[in-house]
């Protein structure tokens, strides 16, 4: 087969790729985000992201459990104040925590030090419930900033979970230091398969099970095929629901019949990484932030 990943890293026990189901469990937090002054009014969709911690949480877990997974779940810091059954759901089974904003936050809205500040209240939530700090980040919406990456390495982070630079992980380099990067893509997120909420400006038509398992399916292929990493952006109000619990099910079937699969949580890829590159086994690519430092001089501007 003709190879399409120049570099794959070698993976524990000769796996031909890695992978994890990580989950961002946002449950009201988008709501409180972006409808501050009339949230409690919003019933409908306020119990649409309440069923993620009241049904799909458990659920997702009860099928983790089955197949003796140990997975990965990115949770603001409030939804972990609000919804600790679900919290203690995960840890029950020794499921990784990730730092996911305090209330979804986009940070490149955000000052520096409101960006710091929301890190740091999101990172004492999750250390008050699991007794250590965070590993990861996966940055809420996918708003990186142009100061993300130095304060998580000045805060200790292990990787970043946010950014799809790659269909392997990689080195973030900036001001303070290096990060390991574990990407993934629009392709591996449920949010364009399933969601059509218009509060959140959603409208896309609502793809079946099937359909969407399509696109995960491919892409988990490819992956195994050329050695790579498949880290799934998936949101429990949505794949949670019955049939998308029943496909996930299927799915990790099928990853598990093809063999030569390492099914991870997100801190031990980070590990794995860290040792290869720190035992000079592997060398992994390097982006340097920020792409741009200033804006690209335009020679002409279009008519508006």
């Amino acid at each position: 087969m003709l190879k399409l990943i120049d570099n794959p890293p070698p993976w524990p026990n000769g796996a031909r790729c890695a992978v994890c189901f990580a989950f961002d469990f946002d449950a009201e937090s988008l709501l409180h985000l972006y409808y501050p002054d009339d949230a409690t009014r919003r019933i409908s969709l306020s119990s649409s992201l309440r069923y993620g911690a009241r049904v799909a949480i458990p659920r997702i877990a009860r099928i983790w459990k089955h197949f003796g997974l140990r997975q990965t779940v990115f949770v603001p810091g409030w939804c972990i104040e609000a919804y600790p059954a679900a919290i203690d759901a995960l840890l029950a089974d020794g499921h990784e925590l990730g730092h996911h904003g305090w209330l979804h936050e986009r940070p490149n809205q955000l000052t520096r030090e409101d960006e710091r500040t929301v890190l740091e209240r999101g990172m004492a939530a999750i250390e008050k419930v699991t007794g250590k700090p965070p590993k990861g980040y996966r940055c809420p919406s996918g708003a990186f900033s142009e100061n993300t990456l130095d304060l998580l390495i000045e805060h200790g982070f292990a990787y970043d979970a946010s950014l799809p630079g790659d269909d392997i992980p990689y080195l973030l380099e900036g001001r303070a230091g290096r990060l390991i990067e574990l990407p993934s893509d629009h392709p591996l997120d449920d949010w364009p398969q399933y969601v059509n909420l218009r509060e959140f400006n959603m409208g896309m038509t609502i793809q079946s099970p099937a359909r969407a398992m399509d696109v995960f399916r491919a892409e988990f292929d490819a992956a195994w095929n050329h050695g790579g990493v498949w880290a799934a952006i998936w949101h429990p109000f949505v794949s949670g629901r019955l049939a998308r619990a029943e496909a996930m099910v299927a799915l990790i079937e099928h990853m598990q019949a093809r063999g030569g699969v390492w099914f991870a949580t997100l801190a031990e890829m980070a590990a794995h990484i860290e040792g290869l590159t720190a035992r000079g086994e592997w060398t992994p690519p390097v982006e340097r932030l920020p792409f741009w430092p200033d804006p690209v001089p335009q020679l002409v501007r279009p008519g508006r």
